[in-house]
């Protein structure tokens, strides 16, 4: 039988549970806004230190950081919106008026019997116009989800402030915890900042920069849609094994395609000179002497990520496995030396 104290334990037990899945369902709907303000209040950490040399005032800091960010983010919405819009109408229009049979037929080995054309011709046909219908359908639920997605930039703007105005408070408290043993728990926070490091900077900045490059190749060569391929070329670049050729190469093909034999061959050379050369040069110089994480990890973290939180889990996935395997690690060897199979130091 449970004498009173074993009682009062029990009811303290179930009422912490009980809060803590209260908490949860709290947050369950804030979880990817909260994470963004996060992450980017890490991205941008760096700018609000210089500020908060010049200011010599953390909340004036965090503010002026703040609208900083929003001023950019309200002027380059300003701009690409209207064009975007543009040239997602025109690539609709377009893409239901294209004679793909042709351009296929054109561009296929003519080892390829009739048959075979055919039938890949029909199911690239299919496939446009699945995804065609799937944009449509995201585009009239993001117009519906406006106002939940108003609350959830705000709550982002709420936590990004304060990460920056606090975050270095709430980084001392944790470490007051005494997680881990004192002697480990400072290379542990220093090995935590570098595996962020590496995915955030090493993998999603530098993708982002290379899909850049590639646009500004598609704008010289004067390729249509520009900046919705731009913004595609971008998204593939920050995953490993695929990258930025996935965008550019098939713009090759199109130029070439259609009779646009210089600008296809100019871009061809920009996108091997250029593009494909710009990624490793990126990552040496931005992630040198940082801790690499396994391709792998990386891969399987993007893809679960992507089915579990949309967009950023490109960015999350990554970051959750590399967080559970590092501390998988701490308990493993009871000390802290970086696993040979899941992190690997940058010569």
């Amino acid at each position: 039988m449970f004498d009173k104290t074993d009682f009062k334990d029990l009811t303290a037990i179930v009422l912490i549970l009980c809060l803590i899945i209260l908490t949860w369902l709290i947050i369950k709907p804030l979880t990817i806004a909260i994470i963004s303000g996060l992450l980017l209040a890490y991205v941008l950490f760096p700018f609000y230190e210089w500020v908060l040399k010049k200011v010599k005032n953390e909340f004036s800091s965090a503010l002026l950081v703040c609208l900083a960010l929003l001023l950019l983010f309200v002027g380059l919405a300003g701009i690409i919106i209207s064009t975007l819009l543009d040239q997602a109408i025109a690539l609709y229009l377009s893409l239901q008026g294209l004679d793909l049979s042709a351009i296929l037929l054109k561009t296929l080995p003519t080892i390829l019997s009739t048959e075979i054309s055919s039938t890949l011709v029909g199911s690239v046909n299919t496939f446009i116009s699945n995804s065609l219908a799937y944009a449509l359908s995201s585009f009239n639920s993001f117009i519906l989800n406006i106002p939940t997605i108003a609350l959830k930039i705000f709550v982002a703007a709420f936590v990004f402030f304060f990460v920056l105005k606090d975050g270095k408070k709430a980084i001392e408290y944790i470490k007051s915890l005494d997680i881990l043993e004192k002697e480990n728990q400072e290379k542990f926070f220093i090995q935590f900042k570098n595996v962020t490091y590496s995915v955030l900077v090493g993998q999603v900045v530098v993708g982002i920069i290379q899909g850049m490059v590639a646009g500004a190749g598609y704008f010289v060569f004067r390729v249509p849609n520009a900046l919705l391929l731009t913004l595609f070329t971008m998204f593939v670049a920050i995953i490993p094994f695929i990258g930025a050729w996935i965008g550019w190469v098939p713009v090759v093909i199109y130029l070439f395609a259609i009779g646009r034999t210089e600008a296809g061959l100019g871009l061809l050379i920009y996108g091997l000179l250029v593009v494909s050369l710009i990624d490793n040069v990126l990552r040496t110089i931005i992630v040198s002497k940082k801790t690499k994480i396994n391709s792998a990890i990386v891969i399987v973290g993007m893809i679960g990520g992507l089915f579990a939180f949309g967009v950023l889990g490109l960015i999350i996935g990554p970051l959750v496995l590399a967080y559970i395997l590092l501390v998988i690690e701490i308990y493993r060897k009871r000390g802290f030396k970086s696993s040979e199979v899941v992190f690997k130091e940058a010569s």
